[in-house]
């Protein structure tokens, strides 16, 4: 329709659902490899509500679902054309050409999978042993079964000497260590093979899939906030991966992956072309309350501590020292993790940065938070802090363990922004992009926030 996108199905069960245009989040094109063998392609249509909420079309031709894509965007932005003849609305559009922001060649996709360690194929034998039943004349669930087989291997094992035992223990290590890196580069391989993110008119665009093709295109202004993450050990090798958190869903997930094995050289060009900034040497950093502090540090051990005794009590004389020394040992752990817990906020930006061996930083603008909510608990509010809560559409984001003068300092600042802005003016057009959002602040107050 001119209005909204409308969608009818089902033969004895009628079903018919219709979307505002100016409600749909994103358009993508998915490719999985047997509808790719006919030249078939599913189109979903993102609605920001949830996975339950979107409306997929399987299968258009591939001519057909780029069409419809083009078609949905044009309607989205007011830009209707005038009715091109028949057989021009037949043909395939021209493919949008764009920046290439940042890529990953198989070398890269290679070194990414190593680091990808998993042992997911296990979970997949322990999910096809309730179908062994069928196939086998025992019961794969039966204990005296394993019992008796184990019984039996370590017999034979016992034969073999201790020079044989080490050298078999080795060798199953090893086969272990290397199914499990097979594994992470096979899942790499096919779900990032020919990783492209482009800068287009439209916006951010990026394909990859080996055996499932996907193309996505978000608008600037749908980005919400940036998600930059690292495991513990690419962490050491500077490798860290960013995400656009946005209303539009990936995968379930609440973010886009826009460059999922990066150096921090190559996140920043991706960072600046969504309009945000990474923080710098000039970035004023603050850590979370000393209290804070100190209650986790008790909290890592008092798991620990309730085992010591009960050891004390129940085990023999010295076992009680493992868990005590484990406590003590989670205890530091957490004081030292202190120092990589902080937060910082300019004119523009919210920084918070987490995470001892593996830190997590999220970023978001001050402008594009909806809300900002102080919460205490019965200690927090014992102990004077609190956690920031700050309302972010598609994603969350939290600041834990604020000192109270520091959550309500924060508190009034991003409001400030916020009752500063007229936000039925961001989805207007501005200078750099049609549709994108506008970043600067409105002097004064809204007529809806006065109103309110």
């Amino acid at each position: 329709g001119e209005a909204d996108i409308r969608l009818e199905q089902g033969i004895l069960s009628r079903t018919a659902r219709s979307v505002p245009y100016e409600r749909i989040q994103d358009v993508s094109l998915a490719e999985p490899l047997l509808a790719r063998l006919f030249g078939l392609v599913a189109v979903k249509f993102e609605t920001g509500a949830g996975g339950s909420e979107d409306i997929s079309l399987s299968y258009l031709t591939a001519a057909e679902g780029e069409r419809l894509r083009q078609l949905v965007r044009e309607r989205r932005d007011e830009e209707v054309a005038a009715v091109a003849p028949a057989d021009a609305a037949a043909s395939p559009p021209e493919p949008e050409s764009g920046e290439v922001l940042f890529a990953m060649s198989p070398q890269r996709l290679v070194t990414f999978g190593l680091f990808e360690f998993s042992l997911a194929v296990f979970a997949v034998l322990l999910g096809l042993l309730q179908y062994a039943d069928t196939f086998f004349s025992f019961s794969v669930w039966d204990a005296r079964v394993w019992a008796d087989l184990l019984s039996e291997q370590s017999t034979w094992i016992a034969r073999l000497g201790p020079i044989a035992q080490v050298v078999g223990a080795v060798a199953g290590l090893v086969t272990l260590i290397l199914l499990g890196f097979v594994t992470g580069l096979a899942r790499t391989l096919s779900r990032e093979w020919g990783f492209v993110l482009e800068r287009t008119a439209r916006g951010f665009r990026r394909r990859r899939g080996l055996f499932t093709r996907t193309d996505v295109v978000m608008p600037v202004h749908r980005v919400q906030a940036l998600e930059i993450g690292t495991g513990l050990v690419r962490y050491r090798f500077g490798w860290r991966s960013l995400s656009f958190v946005s209303l539009a869903q990936d995968n379930e997930s609440s973010s886009h992956d826009v460059a999922p094995f990066a150096q921090l050289a190559e996140i920043a060009p991706i960072a600046a072309a969504a309009g945000f900034r990474l923080p710098d040497d000039a970035t004023a950093w603050q850590r979370s309350s000393k209290a804070y502090r100190t209650d986790r540090a008790i909290e890592g051990a008092l798991v620990f501590l309730a085992i010591a005794i009960g050891l004390a009590i129940f085990a023999p004389l010295g076992w009680f020292l493992i868990p005590i020394g484990a406590a003590l040992f989670a205890a530091a752990l957490n004081l030292y993790a202190w120092e990589f817990r902080r937060h910082a906020i300019d004119a523009d930006q919210v920084y918070s940065v987490s995470g001892l061996f593996a830190p997590q930083s999220q970023i978001a603008k001050r402008l594009k938070l909806h809300s900002v909510e102080i919460a205490q608990g019965p200690i927090a509010r014992l102990r004077g802090y609190a956690t920031l809560n700050l309302g972010l559409a598609g994603g969350t984001f939290a600041i834990a363990g604020l000192p109270l003068t520091r959550a309500r300092e924060l508190r009034a600042r991003i409001l400030e922004t916020i009752a500063a802005t007229d936000f039925s003016r961001l989805e207007a057009g501005t200078e750099a992009l049609p549709g994108q959002a506008r970043s600067e602040a409105q002097p004064g107050f809204s007529s809806n926030f006065a109103a309110t």
